[in-house]
């Protein structure tokens, strides 16, 4: 298992203005990724400030489970196989890993668990300013939606270059606090 902290800023955009700024990297990788987010149907991980995921990706997948920090989130991440993602998805069948154990010890009951909602995500990354800076756009339900975040070492730091960044390419809007998880989910229960 292997634990990382994530610190981003984010921005919802619209069509226009993340066409305006993919065409800013033109030769910048792109690739596709579907997040699977899991919690109860009563949402008692999100009751918890806790957020779980299954990431697939080139044909990986990978369990994380997010909970928050002063600042950012502890990220724990353990890598699953295509058997293990399917017993979940077909089953219920929670993954028997240190996740399982956590979430045990937490004293949540992992039968519960289901896949609420998938959302999938054409993303570019470009190192930017000494942070990541990612340009996305979801598709999840019957909703498209485009998204910048940039990940940095902090929160004041991430928000001044994202900001900067958006303000240098005539984009003003408010930063987002909506994670994809509480999206896709909201969208997954019309």
């Amino acid at each position: 298992m292997s634990n990382a902290i994530e610190i981003e800023a984010k921005a919802l955009v619209n069509k226009d203005q993340y066409t305006r700024l993919v065409k800013l990297f033109p030769t910048a990788p792109r690739y596709l990724q579907t997040n699977h987010y899991i919690d109860t149907p009563e949402r008692v991980l999100a009751k918890a400030g806790i957020a779980l995921r299954i990431r697939e990706k080139g044909g990986a997948f990978e369990l994380t489970l997010k909970t928050p920090l002063s600042q950012g989130l502890l990220e724990k991440s353990a890598p699953i196989t295509m058997n293990e993602f399917a017993a979940l998805r077909d089953f219920g069948e929670f993954p028997k890993n240190d996740l399982r154990r956590f979430l045990t010890m937490l004293d949540f009951n992992v039968d519960d668990l289901k896949i609420l909602a998938s959302l999938t995500t054409d993303r570019i990354d470009v190192e930017y300013e000494g942070g990541l800076l990612s340009i996305d756009r979801n598709s999840y339900g019957n909703k498209v939606d485009y998204e910048i975040e940039l990940e940095y070492n902090n929160l004041e730091g991430a928000e001044r270059i994202l900001g900067a960044f958006l303000k240098e390419n005539g984009i003003d809007v408010p930063f987002s606090r909506i994670s994809k998880t509480s999206r896709a989910i909201t969208e997954a229960k019309k």
